[in-house]
Parts: structure tokens; sequence; C-alpha cells
């Protein structure tokens, strides 16, 4: 069939239009719009081939410029199983272009599954904030009824493990060993087959994202005009005309502004003419001082104060000429593509080589500043937040990361470290370079080099003492991991602070001390012996007998300079001390919520210290443990005469998304404890609710709620039996010290509380 040609900003084939071919695009770009979003898909793709089991596109294909295309008829699955039959080198062309167009849906789920929390966390950021100035101000509230029915996102997202696997497959058919995989018409066939599938189940999911987004938004801009919106922007006027504090609820009406911008609503609402009515009379009335995080300088003095911000930062690190000139070029290039987060493969080279220089220029300048500690602005944005270019990091973010970068303190106690802040630490002795991805910390490294006789006696002393090639370590096996895991996204992934990449607002995500102490309360007023060790207090182990007690060490937070949407624990102690902090990491713009991914976190340290205490002895249910009558739960739930029949199908569908692993299904189990169970939502069946109530225990404060439960009263009374018993016995220890007239140590009434299962 001859080729066609489509002008710039026609259709070539629309949503619920029949199916009837495929076209291969041979000149030009095309922009495939799906729920919520676009990619965009250019020469040798095929546009139609993610459709080809459905009878209508679900899709809409748009021309970017004028598009050359060729045409190969569909009809339906024999159509395409003769064509592969005839024409085998053109299998290959179909099943990369599905490939990727799979990958670039996927990303768009991830960003959509950002927007969906996110939006749903605003609605109800902002009903709080109404109800509590209403309460405060003594004004009725007027809170839309329909907001009450609106729950948490629930829709399943599409398995994550697919992303990677049809990333893996783009990698095999792309190679030339893909030679014998396309001499099968069947394999091709199949692997065309179910891609279009597994898309379709993607395309759903965003559909469902986009019809939840688009229901939240009818509540701040509904036809009938009795909306959150009104509601928010009433009580202002009130607020503003009686000399009241009205900033908070401003910065939440000016995000609001822009929801008619990012989201289709309906005409009747006349959201459009309501938000210009609304920015006219904000402007008559007095605008709140908005200082939260903003310096002395005004916006244009930042920005004029940021141009050039790349060669500032090349010039401060002095890297080689050949390595400067290389990495000028590669953010150029990234500048001006289109679609920085496209899976082609030139622009997934680009992300690479970028990625590789990134970390060599952050060496450089880290080690650069330890000379010269006065910082440009722009160098300390680079080191905090990964920002390399003023124009990829776009005007109103380059506002808040200077602010940012300004007030930016030493981290003081609070063991929450931002990376440059950890790689400080690390050199000024105060902490010892984390494990590597093979569990090798610096001092089995060091170890392996003289096993190896890599090194003299002589320069193995003087590495154990150089401090920067500590760091160098934590650069070399810490730095590329953690930051691409926290970014979440790892087929796209770049390390440069992007626009692109900024779901949410930059003020809202920053993570700070005082988020992660809180967040950290929240937890622990759940699992409040969460990061408590066994120990025994040596200086009083005389009077105590050697009684072992409990310590409480709270974990360090190394924030990764990027905005990611990840947390992970990376180790679960320091080096081999049982007693030590473990290792946690996140993004240091974090655009989920964080409680959720401290559980997470919390919920993976459980598993791995427990596995640390217990070696291998971890899953031996004799020795009773966390791990060992969990494991035993997940090896044998399917003759656990506890659960019921539903109970072990769920257990079997929850395993196979997690994958068969049994970690994975404590951690989910985890979050549901502290986020449902721990507020009385009971979710989980009754084996895994007794382990976690178990080794992960309420405190007491709790008990005349749980008391009232018949699922937790059997529990409770057998908790505190134990700890009856566990009292009694330090009890009589702390009496016997009295009657000698030994002073009682401190230790003794700590351990009482905790064993009373009291929040010390």
């Amino acid at each position: 069939m001859a080729a066609i040609i489509i002008q710039k900003s026609q259709n070539i084939c629309s949503c619920e239009q029949p199916m009837t071919a495929v076209y291969l695009i041979t000149q030009g770009r095309v922009k495939v719009q799906c729920p919520g979003g676009s990619y965009q898909i250019g020469t040798g793709d095929v546009a139609g081939i993610c459709e080809i089991c459905s009878d209508i596109h679900f899709l809409s294909y748009i021309a970017l410029e004028d598009t050359t295309l060729m045409p190969y008829p569909l009809t339906g699955m024999d159509a395409l199983d003769n064509l592969l039959q005839k024409r085998p080198s053109i299998a290959r062309l179909f099943i990369l272009s599905l490939f990727r167009q799979f990958n670039a849906m996927m990303e768009q789920n991830s960003v959509s599954e950002v927007e969906s929390s996110e939006l749903y966390r605003k609605l109800q950021a902002d009903c709080e904030l109404y109800a509590g100035l209403c309460e405060q101000y003594k004004i009725q509230s007027r809170i839309p009824a329909e907001i009450n029915e609106i729950q948490a996102c629930l829709e399943e997202s599409p398995d994550e493990w697919l992303n990677k696997y049809y990333f893996s497959l783009q990698h095999v058919y792309a190679g030339a060993d893909s030679d014998i995989l396309l001499q099968e018409p069947g394999l091709s066939l199949g692997m065309l087959r179910k891609g279009s599938l597994d898309l379709n189940k993607t395309y759903r999911v965003l559909d469902a994202q986009l019809q939840y987004r688009s229901q939240i938004v009818s509540c701040y801009f509904s036809p009938s005009g009795n909306d959150l919106f009104d509601a928010l922007t009433k009580l202002y006027y009130r607020l503003c005309q009686t000399g009241q504090d009205s900033g908070k609820l401003y910065e939440s009406i000016e995000q609001i502004l822009h929801l008619p911008e990012k989201y289709p609503v309906s005409q009747e609402s006349q959201a459009v003419s309501r938000v210009e009515a609304f920015r006219k009379k904000a402007d008559t009335l007095a605008r709140p001082d908005m200082t939260q995080g903003n310096g002395d300088s005004s916006d244009s003095d930042i920005l004029t104060h940021l141009e050039g911000s790349l060669e500032t930062i090349l010039d401060y690190a002095g890297l080689p000429k050949d390595k400067e000139s290389s990495f000028r070029e590669h953010v150029a290039l990234y500048r001006a593509a289109a679609d920085k987060n496209s899976t082609n493969d030139e622009c997934t080279r680009l992300r690479r080589a970028l990625t590789d220089e990134f970390y060599i220029l952050y060496s450089e300048v880290f080690e650069r500043s330890l000379s010269i500690p006065d910082l440009p602005i722009p160098v300390r944005m680079f080191l905090y937040f990964g920002f390399v270019d003023e124009e990829l990091a776009g005007e109103d973010n380059c506002k808040i990361l200077y602010r940012l970068a300004c007030y930016m303190n030493a981290p003081g106690q609070t063991g929450v470290y931002t990376f440059y802040d950890w790689l400080m630490s690390i050199y000024n002795g105060d902490k010892s370079p984390s494990r590597s991805e093979l569990d090798e910390d610096f001092d089995d490294f060091i170890h392996q080099q003289k096993r190896k006789g890599n090194l003299t006696a002589a320069e193995i002393a003087a590495l154990e003492n150089n401090a920067m090639e500590k760091v160098r370590y934590e650069l070399q096996n810490l730095f590329p991991s953690a930051n691409k895991v926290t970014f979440g996204r790892v087929t796209t992934f770049c390390p440069l602070f992007t626009a692109d990449n900024v779901l949410k607002d930059l003020n809202t995500s920053f993570v700070t001390p005082e988020k992660i102490s809180n967040a950290l309360e929240v937890l622990k007023n759940v699992d409040f012996s969460a990061f408590y060790r066994e120990t025994i207090d040596y200086e009083a182990s005389q009077s105590m007998n050697r009684e072992p007690i409990h310590v409480e060490y709270l974990p360090d937070i190394i924030l990764l300079p990027n905005a990611g949407i990840r947390g992970s624990l990376w180790q679960e102690i320091e080096g081999r001390k049982r007693n030590s902090p473990s290792r946690m990491i996140l993004p240091v713009f974090y655009m989920e919520n964080l409680d959720t991914v401290l559980a997470r976190m919390t919920g993976e340290f459980r598993w791995e210290m427990c596995k640390r205490i217990q070696s291998g002895r971890w899953n031996d249910v004799s020795e009773p443990s966390l791990t060992s009558e969990y494991f035993d739960y997940m090896q044998f739930y399917k003759k656990n005469s506890e659960l019921s029949k539903d109970a072990r199908e769920k257990i079997q569908n929850s395993l196979t998304r997690a994958k068969n692993s049994f970690r994975e299904m404590f951690v989910r189990d985890y979050i549901t404890w502290i986020l449902y169970e721990g507020s009385g939502s009971a979710r989980l069946n009754k084996v895994a609710r007794r382990i976690l109530f178990t080794y992960c225990p309420f405190p007491a404060s709790m008990d005349d709620a749980l008391e009232q439960n018949p699922m937790y009263s059997e529990l409770l009374s057998r908790q505190k039996i134990l700890s009856g018993q566990r009292i009694h016995k330090l009890g009589v220890l702390k009496q016997r010290l009295r009657n000698n007239g030994t002073p009682v140590p401190d230790c003794l009434d700590q351990e009482i509380a905790f064993a009373s299962r009291k929040l010390i």
C-alpha cells in the first residue's frame, strides 16, 4: 500500500474509531493521547500497534509535524499473523515500538498515581484547614457533603515488574541476537498480543485515575457553585476584611487557581471566570506576607543571580577541559530534548552519559568544597538538590531552590542529613561509610585489597586513616544506587534536577527534620518499640545483675539530591555494631506521603534486624521470632485452619503481586498495621494480626480501646500477662537495690517504662 502524508496537527486516528490498520511512521513525530496525559512516538514507531487486541482505538494520534505513514490493513489477528508470515522483517519494528510505548504508558501511570494521591491529600488538607479556621473564628462551616464520599484512590496499579520486563525485552529485540527470535512468527505474534493486553490494562488504570481526579476537581468547581472553592474564597474575603491572619488560606487557594489549567472542568462550573474574578478581588485586599522560606532577594534578583549557573558550577569544580566540555555539551542536548523522559535509545544514552558525568562532577565539587568552603549559591543548590541549570529547573523552581539553599543548616543532632552533610559527617569521622550493594563496607574493602595483594601494608595503613578515601567509597557505592532507588522511575532516571520530574510543590515536598520527626512520632504512637534494641548497660551491670535493657536507636535519614517517589532501608545497623542507628534513604523532595514511606522503611528494618539477630535460625519456627513465625505463616497458609478460604485466596494473590517475597509480604502487612490497624480499622487476618501484635505491640495508651475490641482482647490479655511478669521481675530488682542502699540506675526505671509499653 502506498505511503500517506498527514499534515501537522491533523488526526491520524481518534479514540473509539474502528481499528482497521496500523501505521508505520517513516518520517515525522506523532503525539499519542492517553487518559490524563500524552507521549510522543516518531520514525520507526507504529501507531495503533498497542490496540491490536481491540476492535476500536482507545488512544488518539495527532501529527506534531508533517508525517509520512505506511499503513498496514489489520482486520484481526489472522491478518496480523499473515503479515508477520510474509514480512518477518517488519516484526522487529512492531515489537520494539510496542515495548517503547508500553514503557511510556507506565511512565504516565507513575505520574498519574502521584497526581491522584497528591490531589486527594490536597482536598483533605484544604478541608482540614477550612474547618479549623471556621472553628477558630466561630464561623459556620460550608464543606460540601459530596466530599465525604470521596475515599483515597484504591485503583490497583499495573504490576511494576512489567516495566523492567518490557524494558529488558526492548534491549533484547534491539540487539543483533534477536534474529533467532524473529524467525518464529508465532513468537512475534504472541509478544504483540501480550504487550497489547498489558497496555490495555494500564490504559484502564489511567482512565480510572483520571475519572477519580475529575471527581475531586468537581468538589472544587461544581456547576451549582456551592463548592469548596466558593467556601474557601468567601472565608478568605471575610478574614481579610476583619484583619485576621489569612496567609495559609491564601497559599491554599493559590494552588487551587491552577486546577482548571491542569484538569478538565465542566463549562457550567464557570471555573475560569471565577478564578479570574478571585484574582482581581484578591489584588484589592491586603495580600498576606509570604515569608515562609523566602530570603531577602526579590524574584528578579534571584533569577539574575542564577543566570549561567552551569558555568558557575563547572568553574568551581575545576574539571579537566575535556570532561567539562563533554558535560556542557550533554546538558545542552538534554535541555533541548522535547521529551526528557523518552525511552528511545538516543535519549537513554544521553541520560546515561549525563549520569556518569554528574557523579564525577559531584565528587570534584565536594572535594573542592573542603578547601574552598565559601560556596556560591548555585554550587550549594547543586550539592543539596542536584541543580545544574536554571532552564532545566524552571523559573518557579529556581526561586524555591535558591531560598532553601540560602537557609540550609548543618544537621545538628536530628539524625536527618542532606547527602552533602552526610558526606561531611563521614569526612569528619562522625559516621562510617555505608555498605555497598554487595553488603561490603569500607573495612571489608580494605581487607579484600589486602588479601588480593593489591596494596602494601603502608598503603593500607594510609587508606584506613584517609578521610577522603572513605568519602570516595560512599560516593562510588551508595550514591549512584541510592539516588536511582529514591528517584523511583529507574528507566528514565537522570540525576540532574529538571522541572519535568517535579510532580508537586517543592515547598510542600521538601523533607525537613521536623517533618521526619513528626512522621516518626506518628509511627511510634502505634509501634512504640520499633527502634529499640536489647543490650546490657555495662556501666550499671553490677547493680543491674547484667539484666538486659532496651535502648532506642533512631535511624539516620539520608536525603538524596533528587525529586523522587521512593524510600528504602539501606542498612539495618552501622558496620557490625548491632546497637547503632539504621540508615534509610529518601529523596530531598519526596513526592508522596511521608508517613507511608516511613512505615515501609521501618517494616523493612524490622525484618532485616530480626534476621540479623536470629542469624541462621531466622526462619526456624522452633525458636520463635518475628521472621520465623511470619515465614511459617506464609509457608503453610494453605493448610492453616485459622484462615478462611477467602483469606487464603487473598494471601495467594498478594504473594503473586509481591513476587513470592515473604519479606515484601511482611512489609505490606506492617504498613497496614501502622496506618490502619493502629487507628482501629481492621484489615489483617487473625494470624497476621497475632504475629504483629506479639512482636510490634501497641503502646499501653491504646489498651482501653483495644479491650473493647473482641479481635484484640485475647491478644491484649496475653500481652499484659507477659508484661506483668517482666515488670514484676524488674520491680523486685529495684526494691532489692533500695533495700541495699544502692542508687537505682536510670536505665532500670526506663526499662520498667519500656516493659509497661509506655512511650518514653
